[in-house]
């Protein structure tokens, strides 16, 4: 019998969107739990035994001091060594809005210079999510262009629609040259675009993000942060102008993210 695709929901304080991205990565196929921070902290729990690590969106720690960063502190601080052994060993993260935050600021996104370690306290932080221009919480359904290199894209088309809320996912890079390193790389997987994909001001772009950035991930396109939710347009329904997409039914078009997950893990991770 073929193993499980395991994936591990991290949870704690704050966090909200748990639940959605439990079910979306159950409806294919995974065995799913919900973790709180506080279990793989003390041992309880292993980062080790899971194939899968999804930090979902939400508030964490109702994000004083700034967003996601006391959970980042958390992982990097407590359990960077088991992530970049985690990382290593080929297994895939991804992290949605509050989760984007969490893994920019852990460094764990774009991903630490050559030579340097997760785990140090050291690790320069190059890209960061910042207040929208707009200066208030954005809630709205966006069109995002789909670019560069990640398992977790495979086969997603040109461009997709996600809703985003939050009020800190404006993305900036340190400099012109982690920018640049960034495109080069294929590592901008998202952007924020017009109907016809191409480059678009507020409110398609609803935080004013540097090179209408939406999303990244790091160089083996393994380990996925974005802004905007995915799990809140796994079916079609969820799309509040679903009865003119031109579907009734079945699912929508954040169902493609999950199942790649699954199936990159089934084809890539699990001996059978």
């Amino acid at each position: 019998m073929a193993q499980d695709v395991r994936v591990i929901v991290l949870r704690t304080a704050g966090t909200n969107c748990d639940g959605e991205t439990a079910y979306a990565f159950e409806r294919c196929g995974a065995a799913v739990d919900l973790v709180h921070i506080n279990r793989l902290s003390s041992g309880e729990v292993s980062l080790g035994d899971y194939h899968i690590l999804a930090v979902p969106g939400g508030f964490t720690y109702g994000d004083d001091i700034m967003s996601g960063r006391i959970l980042a502190n958390e992982l990097r601080l407590n359990l960077g060594k088991d992530l970049e052994a985690f990382i290593a060993s080929g297994k895939l993260v991804l992290g949605i809005c509050n989760g984007f935050q969490v893994l920019v600021r852990a460094g764990i996104l774009p991903g630490p210079l050559s030579g340097q370690s997760l785990w140090h306290p050291g690790v320069p932080q190059t890209v960061s999510l910042t207040h929208n221009d707009s200066g208030k919480f954005e809630d709205r359904w966006v069109r995002l262009k789909v670019s560069g290199v990640s398992v977790w894209t495979e086969g997603l088309g040109d461009t997709v629609l996600f809703p985003v809320a939050h009020a800190e996912g404006k993305f900036m890079t340190r400099d012109d040259a982690v920018l640049r390193s960034l495109r080069e790389n294929g590592q901008v997987i998202f952007r924020y675009c017009s109907e016809d994909g191409q480059s678009v001001a507020y409110p398609g772009n609803p935080n004013g993000s540097m090179d209408h950035i939406a999303g990244i991930a790091d160089r083996t396109g393994r380990v996925l942060g974005l802004m905007p939710h995915p799990e809140r347009h796994f079916v079609v329904t969820q799309h509040p102008a679903w009865t003119r997409l031109g579907k009734k039914s079945g699912y929508g078009e954040g169902a493609r993210i999950f199942q790649n997950g699954v199936t990159y893990v089934k084809d890539n991770l699990i001996k059978n």
